[in-house]
Formats: structure tokens, sequence, C-alpha cells
């Protein structure tokens, strides 16, 4: 991958490093130079510090839920808790009880604990939600445009459930999405996983919104059929709309590296 497009990757992982640490991804624009894994690497580490913080006592209150019924934990996650300290401790749980619990609380609220969850920690209880759980959450979290919450966790619950998040993701939402996946060696998968007849949209997302940022990306990490399904609708834009996205790759320092995408916007 050429420093250009690695510069795109590290403007994602800006992105989702700012959320960590709760202030403005512009303050963090110095660095854009430093490698997209070492800046996940602090990511990550922040996060481990975050949730590691209390570790003690958060592990007995995980230990002490066990005696409460799911129905009596689910009314005191939502009133008593709040959704920073249930995100704590859903990693210290059993799963089947935390999928449990979980069932019993609204989609705004657990969209909020979603927000403050590191899904490496809770992934067999994030794996276990039912779809129209997941559906819901999505839903809210669109409703909300946290488009990095919704990348967080894609790599994380069953095929089904990531199916039933695209019904309620429009074609922006879905760049939006892909470009801030926590784990992008499965974007060419989950780009498998939404129905062909989608393709166009993703690319005409990108015209309308000035997505190519994202969409560039996306499209060096595809396989190569999806390449052909993608590059024929970018072909299939009007001469002006290609020279625009041209020039805007341009600007991003990435049209050498865009193949047979290149090739198309410069036809």
């Amino acid at each position: 991958m050429s420093g250009a497009l690695r510069t795109l990757e590290a403007r994602a992982e800006i992105l989702k490093l700012a959320r960590v640490l709760d202030g403005p991804p512009e303050r963090l624009d110095f660095l854009e130079d430093v490698s997209p894994e070492d800046i996940r690497a602090l990511r990550e580490q922040a996060t481990d510090v975050l949730f590691d913080a209390n570790g003690a006592v958060l592990r007995r209150m995980a230990a002490a839920s066990r005696l409460l019924p799911a129905a009596v934990l689910a009314r005191i996650a939502e009133k008593v808790f709040g959704p920073l300290l249930c995100a704590r401790i859903a990693g210290l749980v059993d799963a089947s009880r935390g999928v449990e619990i979980a069932s019993r609380l609204p989609p705004d609220f657990l969209a909020d604990v979603a927000a403050e969850l590191d899904p490496r920690r809770a992934g067999e209880v994030i794996a276990g939600i039912p779809t129209g759980t997941v559906g819901a959450v999505a839903r809210e979290l669109v409703r909300r445009e946290d488009w990095i919450t919704v990348g967080r966790f894609v790599g994380h619950v069953p095929d089904d459930a990531v199916s039933a998040s695209f019904d309620v993701l429009d074609d922006a939402a879905m760049l939006q999405v892909a470009f801030v996946l926590d784990d992008k060696s499965r974007a060419s998968y989950i780009l498998g996983l939404l129905p062909t007849t989608r393709y166009d949209g993703l690319v005409r997302a990108a015209a309308a919104h000035d997505l190519w940022p994202a969409a560039f990306d996306l499209l060096t990490r595809v396989e190569p059929e999806q390449l052909d399904r993608l590059v024929a609708a970018v072909g299939a834009l009007d001469e002006d709309t290609r020279a625009l996205a041209a020039e805007r790759a341009r600007e991003l320092r990435v049209l050498d590296q865009l193949g047979p995408v290149r090739d198309a916007l410069l036809s």
C-alpha cells in the first residue's frame, strides 16, 4: 500500500483515537505521518488503561451480579449503573448472563453502552445478542451518525446480524462505516455480504457526498470480482463527476495507486 493510501488509513485511525480520548480529531492531525499500526496500538493501549482502572472493584461487581435475577440487573444497569459502568463490566460477566441482561435493555441504552464498550473484551456477549436487537441498536447508532461504533462492532457479530444492519445503513453510511472498520482486512468479506445491486449506490454516494476518501480506501481492499463491479459503476458516472473524482484523488495523492479505478476515472 502506498504512502498516500496509508495516510488515508491513518486518518481513520485518528478518528477512532479521538473518540477514545474524547477530543476533536483535528487536535491529532499531527499524527497523520505516523503509521496506522502505531496509532491503532496507541488507541488500544489507551483503551486498556481506561478499562483496567478499578479492575478489582469491577470484578467484584460482576461476581455479585450472579446473585440477582436478570430482570432486576437490567433495571439496575439502566437506572443506576449507566452506560459507561455497564460497558466496563460487560466483559467480566458470564457471556450467557450478559446476553440475557442485554436482551432486556432498550436499544437506545444499548447504543449508549456500545459507544463506550471495547468489543475485544465482550466479544462473546456481542456475538450472542439476538439479530433483531442488533438491528435495533444499529438503527439507533445510524440515527446518531455514530459510524465509529458501528465499524467497531461489525467484526464481532454473526453474518446474519451484519446483514440485518445493512438494512438500516444507506449507501453513504456504508462507506463511512467501511472507512472506520476496526479490522480493515475484513472489508472485502463484509462487502461480500452486501447485495451486489448496491455497489452502484456506493459509488454514487461517494460522488454525491464527497466520500471519495472512504471509497478510495475501500476500493484498494476488495477482491477482483468486487473491484470489477465497482469499476463499472465508476465508469457509468457522467464525465464531469468522474473528472471531479479524479481531481479529488490527485488532491489525496492516490490517483496513480488506484489501478483500474484510475483508468475508469480518466476515461
